[in-house]
């Protein structure tokens, strides 16, 4: 490993539009993955943060921040960035469906006194995308937000399928809060829990986790 890794870090929701006034959306900040991203950096890693329609910013100003609003936008930036990366880290809550192709964008869909049906289309896995093509040096973490009774089986699922390093499992609670309660999984099994610390605390923690992985035995 590098001294100075270079990390790509993605934060933060995805916004698909219904038309030029409304969207499809959910309720994640991109707290953890700003607090990652200025945690590393103030380590003096080489950093990238890919995010979303989201009030907060990086305090960093040696943060490379690129800006994205749908899933697709991130589809193009990951593309862009990923190859130049050690470690990837997708935090970002990427919508997994989205308006079908053919709903008007260009202006308001009007009030009417009948029911609206929009037609939803799955949007691309961009997780198993990324992990797909990785280079063999490249470290890819993942999350599993879920509720708690299927937390557990549906992340180490993920982190099979999608042939990620680490995943990061956290139940529904976490999200836009300050605070998470988390489990790390590596191949192994469980690499590390967290049962309730500081966003800021935990990306600490587990940058320092990642990095030490990385260290070659």
């Amino acid at each position: 490993m590098t001294a100075t890794p270079h990390l790509l870090i993605t934060a933060g929701p995805t916004h698909e539009p219904i038309d030029r006034v409304r969207f499809i959306g959910n309720r994640s900040s991109g707290r953890l993955g700003i607090a990652l991203a200025d945690r590393a950096a103030r380590l003096g890693w080489s950093v990238e943060l890919l995010l979303g329609p989201t009030c907060l910013t990086p305090s960093d100003s040696q943060i490379r921040l690129h800006r994205f609003q749908t899933a697709s936008d991130l589809e193009s930036l990951l593309r862009e960035c990923v190859p130049r990366c050690d470690i990837l880290i997708m935090a970002a809550a990427v919508a997994d469906y989205r308006p079908r192709a053919g709903v008007d964008s260009s202006g308001k869909i009007k009030r009417g006194d009948q029911p609206l049906v929009i037609e939803l289309e799955p949007t691309n896995d961009l997780l198993a995308g990324v992990a797909g093509c990785r280079r063999p040096d490249q470290t890819v973490v993942g999350f599993a937000l879920e509720p708690r009774e299927r937390l557990i089986e549906s992340a180490t699922s993920k982190l099979a399928r999608k042939r990620l390093d680490f995943i990061v499992a956290n139940p529904l609670e976490t999200m836009d809060a300050p605070t998470i309660e988390a489990t790390l999984f590596g191949p192994r099994g469980v690499v590390r829990t967290w049962p309730s610390v500081s966003k800021e605390d935990f990306a600490a923690d587990l940058l320092q986790t990642i990095a030490a992985a990385r260290i070659p035995a």
